[in-house]
């Protein structure tokens, strides 16, 4: 079993903005991993106390993750953090080394982990 990290963020707290963010985070994090729906274990996702329009899972459920426990909660308010951001942490069945994983941070969210990003030196 592994762990592999996202986020991502919206404009304005919309409800249509968070599930297509989501979905959009759940996406690439599935396909740089090449995880499979069967592989995800759980889904633990937490939104900044800015977003109260709808909850992250329903993108999960929306790509059929029916069978997944997945949790939702809200980000420790800090004068540091970043708007509108929704964060994701995926356990999963993988063979991959831990050094292989992608962690996925878009939009927004490449501040929080710019060495991370597609494009930091390598």
């Amino acid at each position: 079993m592994r762990a592999v990290r996202g986020a991502t963020t919206v404009e304005r707290d919309e409800a249509e903005l968070v599930i297509s963010a989501t979905r959009e985070l759940l996406t690439t994090l599935a396909e740089r991993n090449s995880i499979e729906r069967e592989q995800v274990i759980s889904a633990i996702f937490t939104v900044t106390p800015d977003i109260t329009s709808e909850f992250p899972a329903r993108a999960a459920r929306d790509l059929g993750w029916m069978e997944v426990p997945l949790l939702c909660a809200m980000e420790i308010p800090t004068a540091r953090g970043l708007a509108r951001c929704i964060r994701v942490l995926l356990h999963v069945e993988t063979d991959l080394p831990r050094a292989a994983l992608r962690h996925v941070y878009l939009h927004g969210a490449r501040a929080l982990r710019p060495d991370l990003s597609d494009d930091a030196p390598g």
